[in-house]
C-alpha cells in the first residue's frame, strides 16, 4: 500500500496498481525524492551550452553562472519561460477555436454553427462593432477579425481583448507603468528573445516582462477562449451532474474524453448519440462519455456529462479496466497513459499534430471533416468494448452530485429574479452586512505532492465556514465536485450562517426547492475569465479598482506552467495569489521580494506561499479583513 491518505476511489486505483504492479505517478514521485534543490528554487540555467549552472543560494558555491548570470537574473528568466509555456497554451487554445469558427462562417467545416447568437451580438458591441444593417455572418466574421488583429497587429494599440473585458481602472494603470500589450504573439516572441544568453540581465525588467505575459494570456487566451466557446457552443446554465470514478459503467462503451478543447469533444459527444445503436448491436447499453480533466468541464457545464476523473486521476480512470477509449485533445495529458492502457486494451486516440504518443492511435481532427472523424473514433470506441466485454473491471463505486454551469450570464439571471434594475446590488448588500465576507476563486491542478493532505478540499471548508464564498475552475472544480461541495447539502454541512441565508434566498430566486451551492462551478482553466468577469463588474459597480476589493484567488496545488501563467495575470489584475507549493522563485531574493511585496505598489497585487492550508486561509482571510475595513465595512 503507497501513501493510504488519498481519498477512497483513489487510494482503491492506486493499491490496484500496485497490486497488478503497474507504475503510477505516486511512485514515480517517490522515485524522484529528494528532487533537486537548485531546481526547486529556480537556480539552475540552461540557457546556453556553457552550462548547465547552477547558483548556489546560500552562499557556498558558485555565486554566479558561466556568463556572469547571478541568482536573480536566472530565477527571473526561468520564471518568465514558464509563463510563456503557460500563456502560448492558452493563445494557442484560442485561436484554435478562433480558426475553426472562421472556417465555420467560411463554409467549410459545415459541422459547427452558432450557437448562442446572443453572445455573439455581446462581443460584438463591446468591440465597437457596428450591427445594424448587417447579417449574423457578418457581424461574426468581423468579430473573427478582431480576435486575429490580437494575434497580429503592430500598431502598438492595446488589445482589442483587453479593452473588451478588463477593468477601466486597471487599464488606465497598465498604460502608466508601461504594461499594455498589443500582440499576443509578439510578447510571447520578445520574452523568449529577451530570456535567451546574452540579452535581459535586469530581474525587476524581467519581472515586468512577466505581468505582460499574464496579460496575454488572461485576454488573447482566456477570455477570447471562452467567448469563442461560448459563442460556438452555447453560455453554460446551472444543471446537476454526477462526479466521481462511479460514472464508468461497465455495461455501455465508455468513452473519456480528456484535455482542453471541445471542438473535439462536443462532437465526440454528438455522435455517441448517434452510434447508440451500434453501440447495442455490439453488446453494450449504449455509449457513455465522461469527462476528465478540463474538456470535462466544458462538457460538463453545457451539455451535463459526468465528471469522471480530475488531471491526477487522468492515468488511474484506465486501471478500472472500463474505459474502451481515451480520447485526447491539448495539454495535461500524462505520458504514462499510453503504457497503462496497454495492459486493459484500453485505445488511447490523439486527435492534435503536436500531440502525439508512442502507442496510441492517432485521428487527425480538423474541423473541415469533423463528423466524419468523430464517427472514426467512436467506432474505435465500440470496436474496443467487443475486445472488453465480459472481462472482470474494476470501477469504484463513489460518486456525488452537483451544480455546474455558473457562468456571469447564469449567476446574473438568478440575481435578476432578485432586483431587476441593479442585478448586483443583493451581492454588495451582502457584502457590506458581512453576510457574504468575501470572494476566493480557487484554480489549478491536484498535485500528488499535496493531494494527500487533502490541501484544497480543507481550504475551501474552512472558508466556508467563515462565510466566504467560492468560486471554481478546472481541475479544482473536479475536486469540490467529488468532495461534494458542489451541491445544496454542502451549503448546510459547512457555511457560516449568513453565507448559508444568502445561498437560501438565492436558491429561492432561482425557482429551486433548495440552496445555490457553497461552491460555483465557473467552468474549465480558460473559464478564469468568468471569474475575472465578475470581479470586473463588481468593481466597476463600485468604482473602485479590482485591488480594493475582499477578494483573492488561489492556486492550492500548483502543477503546470499555466497555472504560473494564470496567476501573474491575477497580480496584474490586483489580486492577492495564494499559491502552494512555492513557484521557483526562492532562489531570488529580488523576486521574492517583488512578488510577495513590492508589486503591491505597483499593481495592488501580490504572491501569498503557504503550504499548510490551515495558515493559509488565515492569510486569505486577513487580507480580506484589511480589504473590508479600507472600504469602511
Amino acid at each position: 500500500m503507497i501513501r493510504d491518505q488519498f481519498d477512497k476511489p483513489t487510494q482503491a486505483l492506486i493499491d490496484r496498481a500496485h497490486d497488478l504492479g503497474i507504475s503510477t505517478g505516486i511512485e514515480r514521485l517517490s522515485a524522484q525524492e529528494p528532487q533537486c534543490g537548485f531546481g526547486q528554487l529556480g537556480t539552475c540555467c540552461r540557457m546556453c551550452y556553457m552550462g548547465p549552472c547552477r547558483i548556489d543560494p546560500f552562499g557556498n558555491g558558485a555565486s554566479a553562472g558561466v556568463c556572469g548570470a547571478t541568482a536573480d537574473t536566472i530565477v527571473c528568466r526561468n520564471l518568465l519561460r514558464e509563463e510563456v509555456g503557460g500563456a502560448a497554451s492558452h493563445v494557442g487554445h484560442a485561436r484554435h477555436v478562433v480558426l475553426t469558427f472562421k472556417k465555420m462562417l467560411e463554409g467549410k467545416a459545415p459541422g459547427y454553427r452558432i450557437a448562442d447568437r446572443e453572445k455573439l451580438y455581446e462581443v460584438a458591441a463591446g468591440l465597437g462593432i457596428q450591427t445594424d444593417g448587417k447579417d449574423e455572418k457578418e457581424v461574426a466574421m468581423m468579430v473573427v477579425e478582431k480576435a486575429l488583429e490580437d494575434l497580429s497587429r503592430q500598431d502598438e494599440e492595446p488589445m482589442n481583448w483587453i479593452k473588451l473585458r478588463a477593468p477601466r481602472k486597471e487599464i488606465d494603470l497598465w498604460s502608466k507603468k508601461g504594461l499594455m500589450v498589443s500582440n499576443a504573439h509578439n510578447e510571447i516572441e520578445e520574452a523568449m528573445h529577451r530570456t535567451s544568453m546574452g540579452n535581459d540581465e535586469d530581474p525587476v525588467n524581467l519581472l515586468l516582462a512577466c505581468l505582460k505575459i499574464g496579460l496575454v494570456d488572461g485576454y488573447a487566451g482566456l477570455h477570447m477562449a471562452t467567448d469563442f466557446h461560448d459563442i460556438l457552443f452555447g453560455t453554460p446554465s446551472v444543471k446537476k451532474i454526477e462526479a466521481n470514478l462511479g460514472v464508468l459503467d461497465k455495461d455501455m462503451v465508455n468513452i473519456a474524453m480528456h484535455g482542453h478543447n471541445p471542438v473535439l469533444s462536443e462532437k465526440i459527444l454528438e455522435w455517441s448519440e448517434k452510434l447508440s445503436d451500434e453501440a447495442k448491436a455490439a453488446g453494450a447499453e449504449g455509449v457513455n462519455v465522461v469527462g476528465v480533466c478540463c474538456t470535462g468541464n466544458e462538457l460538463t457545464m453545457r451539455q451535463g456529462v459526468p465528471m469522471a476523473a480530475h488531471n491526477l486521476q487522468s492515468e488511474l480512470i484506465l486501471l478500472t479496466g472500463a474505459v474502451d477509449a481515451m480520447v485526447v485533445d491539448m495539454q495535461c495529458i500524462w505520458p504514462s497513459i499510453t503504457r497503462i492502457a496497454d495492459c486493459f486494451q484500453t485505445k488511447v486516440i490523439t486527435t492534435e499534430s503536436f500531440v502525439k504518443m508512442q502507442g496510441a492511435v492517432h485521428v487527425a481532427f480538423e474541423p473541415e471533416e469533423a463528423d466524419r472523424k468523430a464517427e472514426d473514433v467512436v467506432r474505435l470506441a465500440i470496436e474496443a468494448f467487443k475486445q472488453r466485454k465480459g472481462k472482470d473491471v474494476f470501477i469504484p463505486e463513489e460518486k456525488s452530485i452537483g451544480m455546474v454551469g455558473f457562468s456571469v450570464e447564469a449567476v446574473l439571471d438568478v440575481l435578476k429574479k432578485i432586483d431587476a434594475d441593479d442585478p448586483l446590488m443583493p451581492v454588495i448588500d451582502n457584502i457590506k452586512n458581512g453576510n457574504i465576507y468575501g470572494v476566493v476563486g480557487f484554480a489549478g491542478c491536484p498535485s500528488i505532492k499535496l493531494r494527500n493532505t487533502f490541501m484544497t478540499e480543507t481550504m475551501v471548508k474552512e472558508l466556508l465556514k467563515n462565510n466566504v464564498l467560492v468560486v471554481t475552475t478546472g481541475c479544482t472544480a473536479h475536486i469540490c465536485a467529488q468532495a461534494g461541495l458542489l451541491n445544496s447539502d454542502a451549503t448546510e454541512k459547512y457555511c457560516g450562517e449568513g453565507l448559508k441565508t444568502v445561498l437560501k434566498a438565492l436558491g429561492k430566486a432561482a425557482g429551486l426547492d433548495v440552496a445555490l451551492p457553497p461552491v460555483w462551478h465557473m467552468g474549465s482553466c480558460v473559464d478564469n475569465s468568468r471569474i475575472a468577469t465578475l470581479i470586473k463588474a463588481l468593481a466597476e459597480r463600485l468604482d473602485v479598482r479590482v485591488s480594493q476589493l475582499p477578494v483573492a484567488g488561489s492556486a492550492p496545488e500548483l502543477v503546470q506552467e499555466k497555472a504560473v501563467s494564470i496567476g501573474t495575470w491575477l497580480l496584474a489584475l490586483g489580486l492577492m495569489v495564494h499559491i502552494a507549493p512555492h513557484p521557483r522563485i526562492l532562489g531570488s531574493p529580488i523576486a521574492t521580494k517583488v512578488l510577495t511585496e513590492t508589486l503591491e505598489e505597483i499593481t495592488g497585487g501580490k504572491a501569498f506561499v503557504e503550504l499548510d492550508p490551515y495558515r493559509a486561509v488565515e492569510g486569505l482571510l486577513n487580507h480580506i479583513k484589511t480589504k473590508r475595513q479600507a472600504l469602511g465595512i
